[in-house]
């Protein structure tokens, strides 16, 4: 049996049927945890998404014939891989099909935050009085600022394309130094240790994956580092920020804005403190696909099934 644990699109549901018995949830939403083990039990490949919880206690649920786990999205942060390895789980992830999509939505955020889109847009529909005039709603320009891009991986690497385009200049932290052809493609980005790149961004996109490493990597000292007219962009996942001293730093106007797609929580709470900041844009972590690449979103995974359920090689995790 296959479980899939939310809908998917048909054409992908129809690929998958083809290979074997199916169980979709019927719920259209994240399962709980009990919901999740119960579901998962006697499954032999289990497509999962980024919200759903996969630790040793859930495929011990599944039982011993649990062979692979396809996860739909880019990281495996809420997989413990550890624990699917030791019961010989193979774990498989659709890394690639949202690249652009990713650093479309960045370059939004960029634009929005520094421009104070959001800002503008929500006087707009409150009815507040407004009249033109040469300071209002003042926001920055681009050109010629610098974009501080932390984890240059396909997407930094993409989002750090477009902000070109704008006219900005290139830093970025990572553990490796891109290649000489990379950075000559980026302007002549130039690799720099991260508190220096925090020091001196205009600003700054996160685009690495959440490992006991970056969890909280921007945290109060980081931010202290930042400039107080810099922008924070966060696309990857929500974690790899201290939320607390985000929300400290905004509302001390210690940094110019943030532009949040991903949170610690999500959805994020109806009183959530992140939603009365001004200068916090906010969006509900929509970048990882649009309407064009969804079916492709979910086809990686469903080909990684079926080419399990007919014995075939499967992609290794990326």
């Amino acid at each position: 049996m296959i479980v899939v644990t939310r809908r998917i699109p048909e054409p992908a549901l129809e690929l998958l049927q083809a290979a074997g018995d199916v169980w979709i949830s019927p719920h259209d939403r994240p399962l709980t945890a009990e919901e999740l083990r119960a579901a998962v039990k006697g499954a032999e490949a289990v497509i999962t998404l980024l919200h759903d919880p996969v630790d040793a206690a859930l495929i011990d649920a599944a039982g011993p014939q649990l062979k692979c786990i396809a996860n739909v999205a880019v990281g495996y942060d809420n997989i413990d891989v550890a624990a699917a390895t030791e019961r010989g789980v193979v774990v498989t992830n659709t890394p690639g099909v949202l690249t652009d999509s990713t650093a479309d939505l960045a370059m939004a955020l960029i634009l929005m935050v520094t421009r104070r889109l959001g800002e503008g847009e929500r006087r707009i529909r409150s009815g507040e009085p407004w009249s033109w005039d040469m300071f209002f709603m003042l926001g920055s320009s681009l050109a010629g600022k610098t974009l501080g891009v932390i984890g240059l991986g396909a997407i930094g690497r993409a989002t750090a394309q477009r902000a070109r385009a704008f006219g900005m200049e290139i830093v970025y932290a990572a553990p490796r130094r891109a290649s000489e052809q990379a950075e000559a493609e980026l302007g002549g980005a130039r690799r720099v240790p991260l508190m220096q790149l925090l020091a001196t961004a205009d600003v700054v996109t996160l685009h690495t994956p959440l490992t006991p490493e970056t969890r909280h990597l921007i945290d109060a000292p980081a931010l202290r580092q930042m400039r107080s007219d810099a922008y924070l962009v966060n696309t990857s996942r929500g974690p790899i920020v201290d939320e607390a001293a985000l929300i400290e730093a905004l509302r001390a106007e210690r940094i110019g804005g943030a532009a949040l797609d991903v949170f610690d929580t999500e959805p994020l709470p109806a009183d959530h403190p992140l939603r009365k900041l001004p200068n916090a844009t906010l969006t509900g972590h929509i970048g990882y696909v649009t309407r064009d690449l969804y079916e492709l979103f979910y086809g990686g995974a469903v080909e990684d099934i079926a080419a399990f359920q007919a014995g075939n090689p499967i992609r290794v995790m990326g």
